[in-house]
């Protein structure tokens, strides 16, 4: 029965996948050397599967090798295994897969398929009881210091001016969670940098409990714009399509997350990004070019401040001339260039981990408080 239900859903997938054009001989081929296959979102989310798709088709289409996507049909463990599947009948060698979502799927087809590669993003793999975790040989994981990217972000809005800001996060995730941890280190480091008295910027802390556009969470940044909140870092996927329009309503302003997403909204004055693209580009320079793939497979590799991993937005794509922080009031490039070569030399060490209590990763204010030392930061958690 079950492998049944494993042919039926290839059978779905190979239906109703979406796929793209770029395959080295313009979309003749039957088969693809490098495969994407995308979770709940689309190539052209602004975020992960995007950043991590342009990096497949920048180094494929470079080095004249054949790749396409796989979008499955349902986002699900056993979805996700169905499109690897049909990945690697179609030819797949090597195999990138965007987020955590992934983990578990990965820890199966680890060994389901020895000799191919698979590139997980976001992740480690390991079983849905999270008791075993193993990456073996034939995977490479690829974790992001998020919490320096969201320390860079809530440096760069109190530098800024602003003293109200809000923190909507998706699922209490490691990474989501790093990024709000950041956040409030980097508010707290510049209020003690222009001697600003305890307490003088508020925060608003609160995870939708999904990564999703919702009326519910547009809803909540209004409300949080209506009670005064200038900023929210909107770092939940499609989330942040919900804060956009709230912001635009309220005239109010948005810090984006993962890929630069000032192009998506006037609102938004920057983006805590990771860098999808060139941590996809590196892996797969290790298998093709530099036959060094021993770096990366079998090991969890972090891209950091250190390795151009994680930052703020600097250019503007497409305008050479154009200048990234022109949607601040007065925060600098110079100013940012000076807080992140703290984040490379090691004197600023942003805390990626902290104790909490509560199962399902939420802290409370006063975790949060005390578990990043937060002196010139008040916290309300919703």
């Amino acid at each position: 029965m079950r492998k049944l239900l494993a042919v039926l859903m290839v059978c779905v997938l190979a239906i109703g996948t979406l796929t793209a054009c770029g395959s080295k001989d313009g979309g003749k081929s039957d088969t693809y050397e490098i495969a994407l296959i995308t979770d709940k979102g689309n190539i052209d989310d602004k975020s992960f599967n995007q950043g991590s798709w342009e990096g497949v088709v920048e180094f494929a289409k470079a080095n004249d090798i054949t790749h396409q996507y796989y979008k499955p049909e349902d986002a699900s463990d056993e979805f996700y295994l169905a499109s690897i599947d049909l990945a690697v009948s179609g030819g797949a060698k090597v195999i990138v897969t965007p987020g955590f979502l992934f983990e578990v799927p990965i820890y199966e087809a680890q060994t389901r398929y020895p000799d191919v590669k698979f590139i997980l993003l976001d992740g480690e793999p390991h079983t849905a009881d999270y008791q075993t975790y193993e990456t073996k040989e034939n995977v490479a994981s690829i974790l992001y210091a998020e919490e320096e990217s969201g320390y860079l972000a809530g440096y760069a809005a109190v530098m800024d001016g602003m003293r109200n800001l809000g923190f909507m996060g998706g699922m209490a995730v490691p990474a989501v969670q790093a990024f709000g941890y950041g956040y409030l280190e980097g508010a707290e480091d510049a209020a003690k940098e222009l001697g600003l008295a305890d307490g003088d910027v508020k925060v608003t802390y609160h995870y939708t409990g999904n990564f999703d556009e919702t009326d519910t969470n547009k809803a909540t940044a209004k409300t949080m714009y209506q009670e005064g909140v200038e900023v929210i870092f909107a770092c939940g996927g499609s989330v942040g399509k919900s804060v956009m329009a709230a912001a635009s309503e309220a005239d109010a302003k948005v810090i984006g997350v993962d890929v630069d997403q000032r192009y998506d909204s006037e609102t938004v004055i920057t983006s805590a990004t990771k860098g999808l693209s060139a941590s996809v580009i590196a892996v797969l320079e290790s298998i093709y070019k530099t036959d060094s793939w021993d770096k990366f497979g079998g090991k969890t590799t972090y891209f950091e401040a250190k390795n151009d991993g994680v930052s703020l937005p600097t250019e503007v794509i497409g305008d050479d001339k154009a200048d990234a922080f022109d949607r601040f009031e007065s925060f600098t490039i110079d100013q940012y260039n000076a807080v992140f070569a703290k984040l490379v030399d090691g004197s600023v060490d942003p805390t990626r981990v902290i104790d909490i209590e509560d199962a399902g990763g939420v802290a409370t204010a006063d975790e949060l408080v005390n578990g990043l030392n937060l002196v010139k930061v008040q916290v309300e958690v919703r």
